[in-house]
């Protein structure tokens, strides 16, 4: 019997919030063809504001933080750009992205839709007394953190040796990573899981070691000191996740290899990375790397520069 009581409130709960979003995207006209009496539509709109307030927006970057399929926005971008609303140009950090800006006509646009609406819900809300009016403003406060509460970044991270189990999600992590955020494709994840393979095939660790970056129990970076020469030890796949940027855990692993390769008395490392990979090398260069080797090639199914950099102990 509690079972269906349960059932009905919530019924109603959702009948509830349905109505109030019907209610709700009638009062602002989300629903109508055009959206605040302007030549857009809702989801253009959305587009274009999105690009209004980020510097060196992207495709990508509009699906992610919109939530649309990455063939609708394609399908818009070209519609603005025909329209002389957006353009797009190479990014001055991967000529391989398109960043989209909006043109001239773009951002009079832009501000012309965010007037329409700051006048509209003016509109709206001169029609009550101040009081109801900070009550409707704490009321839909309250309905945003309960839907999406703010996630709170991580203080904190501990670095631990590899056990059974990480070695598959360094190769999985960075397979998914690189391909996300640079368009590699899977002969990178190859290369990695050969690396892996031959680390734990041939693992010695009065030579070699395997650092995993966690947070809360979560594996979120990885870095591994591997033997080259008797003398030479190389710095291999760093790794930090997304979501844990910015604290400084790339940092963490790569001092934690240079402290380790010099208890165990080699006199250089080395390491190969490519120079799109910014904020690896800025790690690299501020813990004392120093370029050495610079050559263009084609993996991954991308045109790339490879670089060497060395480090003496």
């Amino acid at each position: 019997m509690k079972s269906n009581i349960i059932d009905d409130t919530l019924e109603g709960q959702v009948a509830a919030v349905r109505g109030f979003s019907r209610f709700y995207t009638r009062k602002l006209g989300i629903i109508e063809p055009k959206l605040l009496d302007s030549p857009f539509t809702l989801q253009e709109a959305r587009i274009i504001y999105e690009i209004a307030h980020h510097d060196g927006c992207t495709a990508t970057d509009l699906v992610r933080e919109l939530d649309l399929d990455a063939g609708f926005v394609s399908r818009t971008l070209q519609a603005l750009q025909r329209r002389q609303i957006v353009t797009r140009k190479p990014s001055k950090t991967d000529k391989r992205v398109n960043e989209v800006t909006l043109t001239a006509k773009g951002r009079t646009a832009a501000a012309d839709l965010d007037r329409r609406s700051r006048d509209d819900v003016a509109a709206l809300l001169k029609q009550m007394d101040g009081s109801r009016r900070a009550a409707v403003v704490r009321a839909m406060s309250t309905i945003k953190q309960s839907l999406e509460p703010v996630a709170q970044k991580p203080t904190g991270f501990l670095l631990r040796s590899h056990r059974p189990g990480d070695i598959g999600w360094v190769i999985s992590r960075h397979g998914a990573a690189y391909a996300q955020e640079y368009g590699w494709d899977i002969s990178f994840e190859a290369l990695v899981a050969e690396i892996c393979a031959q680390f734990l095939k041939s693992y010695d660790p009065a030579h070699e070691h395997c650092w995993i970056a966690e947070v809360d129990g979560e594996p979120v970076g990885s870095i591994f000191l591997v033997k080259g020469t008797d003398e030479v030890a190389k710095l291999r796949l760093l790794l930090v996740d997304e979501k844990a940027r910015g604290l400084g855990v790339g940092r963490a692993l790569v001092e934690q290899c240079i402290r380790f390769a010099r208890e165990k008395n080699y006199t250089q490392i080395t390491l190969w990375t490519q120079s799109i990979l910014v904020a690896a090398r800025d790690i690299y260069q501020r813990a004392g790397f120093r370029r050495v080797k610079e050559e263009k090639h084609h993996s991954f199914g991308v045109d790339l520069v490879g670089e060497t950099w060395e480090m003496e102990l």
